[in-house]
């Protein structure tokens, strides 16, 4: 090596270890859905560069590799899914995985591309609702909410079709998976959709003929492993995304559909 390259190299050398930012930027890997889980991890990527942490989004089309990704070892962190479904994940599934703080809430709707209101929905129509436990319960308890059904008591936050004790509209409850609900839409009355599949395909939220209360246990979260919970990367990843700008970008960008959960 000539002088002027060893020369060049101690100053680069010099300059990282003098550089916060450049010494000590560590790589997450976050995995998250289509839709505004992704677009808002876009916006907290420079605030957490800020921070030393250079995040790798990877995008998934479903609720079920996010999880074994992470527990895998595959990624660091996700953020795509609320309580509720991350501990039916480890339940079954036996995952050393756990939500280290809240991010967004997303209302579950019912959409129809056939009837502009519920009232017109007919008796004996089709409804389509996602086909996990906890989404699938979530679109239940929906219709409970709303008069439609009627669930026997103590069913918790995971009815399935079976539960329901009165359904006077004599409704045909379908289960399929989550990520394909809206493409069902043409062939039922109506269908439950989580409002990330929802505007992934073009769906307005507002649109929603009956739409869950901002309230409830569904907040999203970010999960991290175990062993990695109290690692001063996830204090600051899970303080880039509480941010002031990741607030407002949520309210300005979204118009009240997906909500600021922390």
């Amino acid at each position: 090596m000539s002088i002027l390259n060893r020369r060049l190299a101690l100053a680069t050398l010099a300059l990282a270890l003098s550089t916060p930012g450049l010494a000590q930027s560590q790589v997450v890997r976050i995995g998250v859905t289509p839709g505004p889980h992704a677009q808002i991890i876009e916006v907290v990527k420079p605030i957490a560069a800020k921070k030393g942490l250079d995040l790798k989004v990877l995008e998934f089309s479903d609720y079920v590799i996010p999880n074994q990704a992470l527990d895998a070892g595959e990624l660091d962190a996700n953020s795509f899914q609320h309580q509720p479904y991350l501990d039916n994940q480890v339940k079954d599934r036996g995952y050393k995985i756990e939500s280290v703080g809240l991010t967004v809430n997303f209302p579950l709707g019912i959409y129809s591309s056939q009837h502009k209101s519920w009232n017109e929905v007919p008796d004996g129509a089709t409804i389509a609702i996602p086909n996990d436990p906890t989404n699938g319960g979530r679109a239940l308890l929906l219709l409970q909410e709303k008069g439609v059904i009627k669930l026997k008591p103590g069913v918790g936050f995971k009815p399935s079709a079976v539960d329901i004790v009165e359904n006077p509209k004599k409704l045909k409850i379908v289960e399929i998976e989550a990520a394909q609900t809206p493409r069902s839409l043409p062939d039922v009355a109506a269908a439950a959709i989580n409002t990330n599949y929802a505007v992934d395909a073009g769906i307005d939220p507002a649109s929603a003929i009956l739409r869950e209360d901002a309230k409830g246990p569904y907040v999203n979260v970010i999960a991290v492993r175990l062993s990695d919970k109290d690692k001063p990367w996830v204090k600051d990843l899970l303080a880039a995304y509480h941010s002031p700008e990741v607030k407002a970008f949520v309210e300005e960008k979204f118009k009240g559909t997906v909500l600021a959960g922390w």
